[in-house]
């Protein structure tokens, strides 16, 4: 069992824990994930790491309400217990020694890009630009965080809310146009937005790495459910990545992947909430 230590709201359906997981925090490098498990009963889900302190043994994670298992999870506060909190899994992100790095987050993927700004920060000879985006200034998370770790941090909203109006796309298409020099791009965040990084990126031959956790299962690499194509390779997400070349990622596959269960997942939920509902109508008699 592992102790939640901290809960933190970040948005509405957005929550920053902080785990009491001494041995995962001791071997945890940045751009790796856990899987963890609410309960005896529930199923394993991958989580990216969003930091760790290996002094105090502690790991954190962002997780945001979409299915069953996380909102499940967001039930559970300060002093309850996770079942199961297994890691660090997966290869962590090469950084480089040198040169100037582009984050891009997406969502709460600004989360995951939080432990590879820490991990570069005041590294000599490194220029880290973070640029990420949500579609408010509501919906922004770990703003503070990510800017106190990089040497510019250049936010978006979908609707102007905060920042530069427009997507981060758009922002890191212009940072390259005044030639900032980039020479790698690292992106977290949905799907399409990880594509659309890699589809602007291209033509500048600027090494782009993608995270494909979105796409994870099992974790271990026994249940093949997370396979992806790069270049002429399949590879496996969790045991090879989650981070792979964006410019050779088959991505329309693997957005096809994604949607695969949509229909099992909405039962799942809807079953799980209607027994909520019930549990509560119970204890209100």
């Amino acid at each position: 069992m592992y102790r939640i230590l901290k809960m933190r709201q970040l948005t509405p359906v957005t929550r920053l824990y902080v785990i009491d997981a001494p041995l995962v925090a001791r071997s945890a490098q940045p751009g790796q994930f856990i899987i963890l498990r609410v309960g005896a009963t529930g199923e394993r889900i991958p989580i990216t790491i969003t930091d760790f302190d290996r002094e105090a043994g502690t790991v954190t994670i962002v997780v945001q309400e979409v299915g069953k298992t996380t909102k499940w999870l967001a039930q559970l506060g300060e002093g309850d217990y996770i079942q199961d909190f297994a890691g660090p899994l997966g290869q962590p992100v090469e950084l480089p020694e040198r040169g100037r790095v582009a984050l891009i987050g997406g969502g709460f993927g600004t989360g995951a890009i939080l432990t590879i700004a820490k991990a570069l920060h005041g590294r000599p000879g490194i220029t880290v630009d973070a640029i990420v985006g949500a579609r408010t200034q509501e919906l922004l998370i770990l703003a503070d965080e990510v800017a106190a770790n990089v040497d510019r941090f250049l936010p978006c909203t979908d609707d102007g809310s905060f920042g530069t109006k427009g997507f981060v796309t758009a922002v890191l298409h212009d940072q390259i146009k005044a030639e900032k020099g980039y020479e790698l791009v690292i992106a977290v965040g949905p799907m399409p937005m990880m594509k659309a990084v890699a589809d602007v990126t291209r033509p500048y031959a600027i090494y782009t790495l993608a995270s494909m956790d979105p796409i994870m299962l099992d974790g271990t690499g026994m249940c093949g459910a997370c396979r992806v194509k790069v270049g002429n390779e399949n590879k496996f997400a969790c045991v090879d990545g989650p981070c792979f070349d964006a410019h050779k990622v088959d991505f329309l596959e693997v957005s096809r992947r994604t949607k695969m269960y949509k229909a099992e997942e909405k039962i799942a939920l809807d079953r799980f909430v209607e027994h909520e509902c019930q549990c509560k109508s119970a204890g209100n008699r």
